[in-house]
């Protein structure tokens, strides 16, 4: 294993394991809204400071980029951690058991290594760039489906970006014609992992930020996915909307948004 990846899984499971028990004592969580609907509790900062002491210790002088934190700034430029201390904050709020930690690595604006642990299911996803991706050690790939068929596609709904709801709800009835189903789980990041295992064909979201996707899109491309903006091209960790399955399901799912999203989607 890349040592960098080394130290995220280790970051990942000592801040994991203090999220599952911290779901055993619920009146100890505080609940704090930063925005609307967005909320942020005390366990989440907390997660955040043990991956980042675990990291600090190893690497003290890279960049670290975190949802809580912001920017804390290093003296080698050329490498930054991207974190997410817990993404599906609100599942973890409600006990809906459906939540993770997610680590990457960007050296040089590229991402190497990333991980995505789910504490409750004792499932840890992870992905060297080059080497593949990995679910609890062992390979996983994407199934290479013809088309939207029978398919099984994850989302999200932009409750941050209700603005986009209609466009949104046009692109998910004209994709619910062709497909089987949707999923909507509550953590881009495990949407992107259970693309990559092959739980899902498919997955597409706007509005997201880096430590949404860092390290889920470089698993899902290790498994053999592609990823892309909403346009076609790379530049989703700026415009914050991705889509990610086989080459033939990203197909149809960005023929679907550019047919029948608002202009403000098709970026």
């Amino acid at each position: 294993m890349h040592p960098m990846l080394n130290i995220a899984v280790r970051a990942a499971r000592k801040a994991g394991d203090f999220i599952a028990k911290s779901v055993e004592t619920p009146d100890n969580i505080e609940i704090m809204q930063k925005s609307s609907n967005d909320f942020v509790t005390n366990i989440d900062k907390a997660a955040e400071h043990i991956i980042i002491d675990v990291i600090k210790k190893s690497y003290p002088d890279h960049n670290i980029v975190s949802e809580e934190a912001g920017v804390i700034k290093g003296k080698d430029k050329d490498y930054q951690w991207i974190i997410d201390p817990l993404d599906g904050t609100n599942n973890f709020v409600r006990n809906f058991p459906h939540f993770c930690v997610s680590i990457a690595l960007r050296i040089k604006d590229r991402t190497e290594v990333a991980c995505v642990y789910d504490p409750i299911r004792n499932e840890l996803f992870t992905a060297q760039r080059g080497s593949g991706a990995q679910l609890n050690s062992k390979r996983i790939r994407v199934a290479q489906t013809k088309d939207l068929t029978g398919t099984l596609l994850a989302t999200g709904f932009p409750f941050k970006a209700k603005q986009h709801s209609s466009g949104f709800l046009n692109v998910l009835t004209a994709l619910f014609v062709d497909c089987a189903d949707f999923r909507r789980t509550g953590s881009a990041a495990l949407d992107l992992c259970y693309v990559a295992a092959d739980r899902v064909d498919g997955f597409f979201e706007l509005g997201l930020k880096p430590w949404d996707m860092a390290a889920g899109e470089l698993i899902a491309r290790e498994a053999g996915a592609l990823c892309t903006d909403f346009a076609g091209g790379t530049n989703y960790m700026q415009t914050g909307n991705i889509v990610a399955g086989s080459p033939k399901v990203l197909k149809g799912i960005l023929g679907k948004i550019r047919e029948h999203g608002n202009e403000a989607m098709k970026k």
